[in-house]
């Protein structure tokens, strides 16, 4: 429990934490069922937490993954990869591993605000989710995606992804496409599992469309 009495949910570490949500979500909704019958035992899909993590997801914003992977693995060689490094750095060092001048500036903005990673792992996920997108160049998308994929919590759901908008609307049938606000109030019939509905969801997707999510 952390210091503000605020009870830890539960956090999604293992495949066997994914299957019993799966099993819920399918017992409490038969469009998720089939789509579950569909994309067969769904991934984990943890990552890790931190610094690092944040400021990938900030440089592979609005280019292809291919162009992303490229661009991180010269911050990684430069080691520009720590709050510290960044800083000291400079736009200059920023640019030369290939960065945009709007990205140096979201990068030095992450790095200069000291986030403390180890205290979003005991906030509560709207905590986190607020305390991310106060640092500019973080919406709401990277946050809620963050606290699903890095900090585990199983009722985080992110329905401003345009995949998971276009498998909601292909698996329930819908004539067009949910948007954010829509998708965000279908999501609290999963509950608690909404982390584990985004999983399927994003399954289900690649399936549906041969394509993949996030």
């Amino acid at each position: 429990m952390s210091q503000s009495g605020w009870l830890i949910v539960r956090i999604i570490e293992t495949d066997a934490d994914v299957a019993e949500g799966a099993a819920w979500l399918a017992d409490h909704d038969e469009r998720l069922a089939y789509a579950l019958s569909q994309t067969g035992p769904l991934p984990l899909r943890r990552r890790p937490d931190g610094f690092a993590q944040l400021l990938s997801a900030i440089i592979s914003q609005q280019v292809s993954v291919a162009s992303a992977a490229a661009i991180w693995k010269r911050m990684e060689d430069a080691g520009l990869t720590t709050e510290s490094a960044v800083l000291t750095a400079g736009a200059e060092g920023l640019r030369d591993a290939g960065i945009s001048r709007q990205k140096i500036a979201y990068s030095q903005a992450l790095a200069e605000v000291q986030i403390d990673f180890n205290a979003l792992r005991n906030a509560p996920d709207a905590e986190v989710v607020m305390t991310l997108t106060a640092v500019k160049g973080i919406g709401i998308w990277t946050a809620e995606i963050y606290t699903m994929f890095s900090l585990g919590r199983c009722d985080v759901f992110a329905p401003g992804d345009l995949a998971l908008q276009v498998a909601a609307q292909d698996l329930y049938g819908l004539t067009e496409r949910p948007k954010e606000k829509e998708l965000r109030q279908m999501s609290l019939g999963w509950t608690p599992w909404r982390s584990v509905a985004a999983r399927l969801l994003f399954a289900y997707y690649h399936i549906a469309k041969d394509r993949e999510g996030i």
